[in-house]
């Protein structure tokens, strides 16, 4: 018979962070190489939800629904503003 009195102790492997820069570098790539224009597509998954705007290709679509749509927005926001020297 087991002994339910102890605590019992495990580890559970847990799936590292894609950050959202290496998600989006990955998508448009995918994108790109499968001949789509990869801002339209992106543009309409983060508008619409539907994640059949993004190819399967290169995984993209799973990574993509990792993240939520208002980190893309922010991360591609962030960067316009860093490039054009807002800050």
């Amino acid at each position: 018979m087991q002994d339910l009195g102890n605590t019992r102790f495990f580890k559970v492997e847990v799936e590292p962070e894609t950050g959202v820069k290496v998600v989006l570098s990955t998508v448009y790539e995918a994108l790109t190489e499968k001949g789509y224009n990869p801002v339209n597509q992106i543009v309409g998954y983060i508008m619409s939800g539907d994640p059949t705007y993004i190819t399967s290709h290169r995984n993209a679509r799973s990574l993509i629904m990792k993240v939520e749509r208002d980190e893309l927005v922010e991360e591609m926001l962030r960067n316009y503003i860093k490039t054009n020297h807002f800050e």
